[in-house]
């Protein structure tokens, strides 16, 4: 669009149909956030502009101010050009209402495990008050750490990362929440480095994309960390060794949620012998699941 055009885009409104049809004619991917170009571009021009992220309507037909409408059209062309998601143009991401920091260090969060930390884990936490140890492996922006911490009062949130650079975003997140004192980043490769603790709850969005999808993802996608998105051959090298060693670190109670994405066969064949729990949530069904302390230590040869 010649730059004389731009003068046109003089409201809002102008500004998002401009945009959302540049993103449609350019066949960007979503998912970081959300599923649609409309969606994406009121959330990132309401950014630039300062405005309640959930109040469009009375501002549809505001004139924007012309260094407004440049910084936005610059990250609208980073965002077509470039394929960046949106949140890393941001430097934010919104999980279950709270905003965390991100960058290109981490991923993206967009974990369903969230909506069921939400709710406590119920039904399979009785009584969230009882839980004395949380551990988040693979906890990248620190994301789902801070959610249980949240929603967990009472616990210890261990957040667990082999990435440094991704423990140095997670350390930002719990300073912003004020959570210095309950939730500790730790680096360690999965369990390696941890000191003996014995968890009510660990729950794990590892790196699970089989090498098949890896090639085939989009380019979104392709500016997140490689470590925090590959899993191997059939998506499940970090799963095996996950629940090979989990028993160790499990109170006789304990409980682990597992994300595998949409490895649900891979993990079939992987785990024949195992019959997890399937949790469900508005966005995922055959993503998430739930094994406990038994279950694990008897299957433990099997993986070993």
């Amino acid at each position: 669009m010649n730059p004389l055009a731009f003068q046109e885009l003089l409201t809002v409104r102008d500004l998002l149909r401009y945009t959302v049809s540049q993103f449609n004619a350019a066949k960007l991917n979503f998912g970081h956030g959300s599923d649609n170009a409309w969606d994406e571009a009121v959330y990132l021009l309401l950014h630039v502009l300062h405005l309640p992220l959930d109040t469009l309507d009375p501002f549809l037909d505001a004139k924007v101010l012309p260094d407004e409408r440049e910084k936005f059209l610059k990250m609208v062309d980073r965002r077509l050009t470039e394929r960046v998601p949106a949140a890393y143009l941001t430097g934010e991401a919104w999980l279950q209402g709270h905003r965390f920091a991100v960058d290109p260090r981490v991923i993206i969060p967009r974990s369903p495990i969230s909506e069921l930390l939400a709710e406590q884990l119920s039904p399979w936490v009785a009584e969230p008050d009882d839980v004395d140890y949380v551990l988040d492996l693979c906890t990248g922006s620190g994301c789902l750490a801070i959610l249980a911490a949240l929603a967990f009062p009472g616990a210890q949130v261990d957040a667990v990362d082999i990435s440094e650079h991704a423990l140095e975003v997670a350390d930002q997140n719990i300073e912003h929440f004020g959570l210095d004192g309950r939730v500790t980043a730790h680096r360690s490769d999965l369990f390696d480095q941890l000191p003996d603790c014995s968890y009510n709850v660990i729950i794990c969005n590892p790196p699970y994309v089989n090498s098949h999808a890896m090639e085939a993802l989009p380019a979104e996608y392709r500016h997140e960390p490689t470590l925090a998105l590959a899993g191997g051959d059939d998506g499940m090298d970090i799963v095996r060794r996950l629940l090979r060693d989990a028993p160790r670190f499990m109170a006789p109670e304990g409980i682990l949620v597992l994300e595998i994405g949409n490895e649900y066969e891979n993990f079939l064949a992987a785990f024949p012998e195992l019959e997890p729990v399937w949790l469900s949530t508005e966005s995922a069904e055959d993503q998430i699941l739930l094994l406990t302390r038994e279950q694990l230590d008897a299957m433990r040869p099997a993986v070993s």
